[in-house]
Order: C-alpha cells, then sequence, then structure tokens
C-alpha cells in the first residue's frame, strides 16, 4: 500500500514526514517510461520480459520432457541420473556463480546483447531439477492409459502429448509460474553476468535507482517501477488460475 502511494509522491527524495504523499502527480510514471538518458527503465523492462518468456516456455519443454523420461522409461543410468540431480540440488546456488560466469565468458555470452542468450540458458538451466516434482505428478497416472494408447498405434511421441500433457496441465501452470518468475525477480546471478547498464534486469534496474547518484530523484520513481514489474506477475497469476480450474475441471468431468 505505501509503495503504491509512494509512486504518486510528487516529493521524489526518499525523506517523508507523512505515509501518504501531501501532494500527488503521476509525474513519475511519465518520467520512468519516456526517459531514456539516465535508466532507461523501458529497455530494462523490455529485455527482462523477453528473457522470462524465453525461460518460461524452455523450463516447460525440458521438465515435461526429462520427467516423461524419468517417469515412463526404463534404461541403465536412470536411477544414477536421478541421484547425481538430487545430490547437486542440495548445494546452493550461490556456489556455482563464479564457475558459471567463466564457462558463460569462455563460450562469449558475457559481453554485450549475448548475456541475454546466458541469462536465457542459466535460468532455463536452473529450472531443470523441477522435473522431480513434474515426474511425482506423471507417476500417479496409471501407465495402462499408456500401453492403451500404443496398442491403438500411437507412438511415443503422440502418447506423450496427447494423453500425458493434456493430464499434467496443473503442473505446467506450476512450472510456467516458477519458470517466469525466475528470470523476472533474480538479482545476484543478473548482476554477476550484466556488467554494463545497457543490458541490466528490471532487479538491477530498482537497485540503481537506490545508489546514491540516483535515490534523491528517483526514489519515487523507484516505487513506481515496483508497481511497474507486479503487474505482469499479477496478470500471469490470474492467467494460470483460470487455466489451472478449468483443467482441473476437465480433469474431474473426464
Amino acid at each position: 500500500m505505501w509503495v503504491f502511494a509512494e509512486s504518486f509522491n510528487k516529493n521524489t527524495a526518499p525523506y517523508t514526514s507523512s505515509f501518504f504523499p501531501k501532494e500527488w502527480t503521476l509525474e513519475n510514471y511519465k518520467v520512468l517510461f519516456t526517459d531514456r538518458n539516465v535508466l532507461n527503465f523501458p529497455k530494462m523492462f523490455t529485455t527482462t520480459f523477453i528473457i522470462a518468456c524465453f525461460t518460461c516456455v524452455i523450463s516447460v519443454i525440458f521438465v515435461l520432457s526429462v520427467a516423461y523420461c524419468m517417469s515412463r522409461m526404463r534404461f541403465r543410468v536412470r536411477k544414477t541420473f536421478m541421484n547425481v540431480v538430487l545430490i547437486l540440488g542440495m548445494f546452493p546456488s550461490i556456489m556455482a556463480v563464479t564457475a558459471i560466469y567463466f564457462i558463460l565468458k569462455a563460450m562469449g555470452l558475457a559481453d554485450g546483447n549475448m548475456t541475454i542468450v546466458a541469462l536465457i540458458l542459466v535460468y532455463s538451466a536452473g529450472t531443470g531439477a523441477g522435473f522431480y516434482v513434474m515426474k511425482g505428478y506423471m507417476d500417479t497416472i496409471p501407465t495402462s492409459l499408456d500401453e492403451a494408447a500404443l496398442l491403438d498405434g500411437c507412438t511415443r511421441f503422440q502418447v506423450f502429448y496427447k494423453i500425458i500433457i493434456p493430464i499434467c496441465k496443473p503442473m505446467i501452470v506450476y512450472q510456467a509460474i516458477i519458470g517466469f518468475l525466475g528470470p523476472w525477480l533474480d538479482f545476484v546471478m543478473a548482476k554477476v553476468i550484466c556488467r554494463t547498464q545497457s543490458n541490466y534486469t528490471v532487479a538491477l534496474g530498482l537497485w540503481l535507482m537506490l545508489q546514491k547518484e540516483y535515490i534523491q530523484n528517483w526514489y519515487a520513481r523507484f516505487a513506481a517501477a515496483a508497481v511497474v514489474i507486479s503487474i505482469p506477475i499479477a496478470i500471469l497469476f490470474i492467467l494460470m488460475q483460470r487455466f489451472y480450474q478449468e483443467s482441473m475441471a476437465g480433469s474431474v468431468k473426464g
């Protein structure tokens, strides 16, 4: 509530004597979207949105595919692979930040516009361990459905696409939300990879607004930016909630 009210404050300095602004204005939002010389928030917003959307799609496809293989197929290194992923997941991701950066630098992805590709790869890989949750859900689906479809002439891909995916819609919603929120809100990995302000994400933009050279003029605009970046999250939750409810209703009818 305070952040929303502060975003309309005519006084852009961080010091205030009242909870609600004494003078209200839309100037903070106007400057936020029209300024191209100081912070260029519109570019940060666009860059982050592109990264989040690509990560969301890639993570959903990857997690679904791996979870299906682990749940339905049996091969020699299956248990070994799952145990390795489980053990690696016990370590905090911050331990790998330095190694990830030098790997990306060696691949030529740590400079210029290639940092966008680097962030997409890092965030997509980071959501990969989510296949454990998806696999657990797929394990509850009777294998008799797969067997019946295979007897009717379906291929493995058709079973996956026409039977498994529709049943897994609730988990797809969950994975899509996780895949979008990760890059949208992350600060640490973006700060390590993005070395120039021209490729900053919205999290870095908010951090930059609170630095001593900007805070006097950008504090209220920081609040406006916080309100703006919450809008896609709210829209995503509303859309995904509706999709989740429809998929659950369909599964009950089925």
